[in-house]
């Protein structure tokens, strides 16, 4: 039986931001740079009780909240408290899985200070995270990974939920639906279709009709029903993709988004070179003036080997996307993925998409 936690920083970015500025710590603030087109990064807590959220876009948050104050991100800052925060779990276990910046798998069945009890292994760290950069932190304890993830969000913030093995299936009888990873917006309204509102009454559902529905995450969700998750907590975990996009002030055609991708590619290639990585998969992106997002993606044997290769894939994809000459967009990406060390020499010396 494993002894996962999950440890999740209370409004990361905002809290990082907010020490800097403790006048500020009672007032609405967000995390978003000054672009007419920008999003919100991170809010803080008196901003979201006027429903202001990461992701949403600052025209909607100014609406919702028109005294709400805007700190431009400083990314460096995020990654240098981070880092701390990481030395911290270190002191603990080498079985750490980071998801981001500001949450992260430690699995202590086995830790370093040989403490037995998991709920005190994470008290531990809440402390040690508050001494150390006076921030606050909110911590699921769990048999396995996803039960630790829900329940790290049960006490928000500055919490801790314990579910012990026995109390597993009391936990998970009532449990929302909306609350699994991985179920959006439609796998949702699927499963309600289906008179499912809770993981009791999808352990009703037999698991081929979930398979049925919802194809190889139809077993997952059967899994989940029962409590089971018998991933590890992975200690290396492989990056997926490295993207760069640009949002413009004024909606644009597509021939007069032509003159951005340049800048978008460099960034992707120096990237890819600063990491000493190389991909095999390029990913288009354009996102609609109604918010609606175009993608297109094509992945090969070899990975690219210059970024003149990176240019042409990325013009095939639009040419297949077949984009109308009318529609008009207000940001556009590239990105690449299927990362995986740089090999030197490269495995070939001429590569071709065709």
């Amino acid at each position: 039986m494993r002894k996962i936690i999950h440890i999740d920083m209370d409004a990361f970015y905002a809290s990082v931001e907010l020490k800097d500025h403790p006048e500020l710590k009672d007032l609405p603030v967000v995390i978003s740079s000054h672009h007419p087109r920008a999003v919100i990064a991170a809010a803080s807590y008196p901003a979201r009780k006027f429903g202001l959220r990461s992701a949403m876009s600052m025209s909607q948050a100014k609406k919702l909240c028109p005294q709400v104050l805007v700190i431009e991100p400083h990314f460096e800052k995020y990654r240098n408290v981070s880092t701390q925060i990481h030395q911290i779990f270190q002191r603990y276990t080498h079985m750490i899985e980071p998801l981001s910046l500001d949450e992260a798998y430690l699995d202590v069945t086995e830790n370093l200070k040989n403490i037995p009890s998991a709920t005190e292994v994470a008290m531990q760290i809440r402390n040690d995270i508050f001494q150390l950069t006076g921030l606050t932190a909110s911590a699921g304890v769990a048999p396995n990974k996803f039960l630790a993830k829900i329940a790290s969000d049960w006490h928000k913030p500055n919490g801790i939920c314990v579910i012990k093995p026995s109390q597993v299936q009391h936990f998970i009888q009532h449990l929302a639906l909306k609350k699994i990873p991985g179920v959006g917006k439609v796998t949702h309204e699927k499963l309600k279709a289906l008179q499912l509102d809770t993981l009791g009454d999808l352990q009703q559902m037999d698991e081929t009709i979930l398979i049925q529905h919802f194809g190889k995450y139809g077993k997952q969700l059967f899994l989940y029903a029962q409590g089971i998750d018998e991933r590890p907590v992975q200690t290396e975990r492989e990056r997926r993709q490295i993207s760069k996009e640009t949002t413009f002030d004024d909606d644009l055609i597509l021939t007069k988004c032509h003159s951005y991708w340049p800048k978008l590619i460099d960034q992707v290639w120096a990237s890819l070179e600063k990491k000493n990585l190389s991909a095999r998969g390029v990913s288009a992106k354009l996102k609609l003036k109604n918010f609606q997002v175009l993608q297109h993606s094509k992945s090969f044997k070899q990975p690219l080997q210059n970024k003149k290769q990176l240019e042409d894939v990325l013009q095939q994809l639009l040419i297949e996307m077949r984009i109308s000459e009318y529609a008009q967009f207000r940001l556009i990406g590239v990105g690449v993925y299927q990362l995986s060390e740089q090999q030197d020499p490269p495995q070939l010396s001429l590569w071709s998409i065709f």
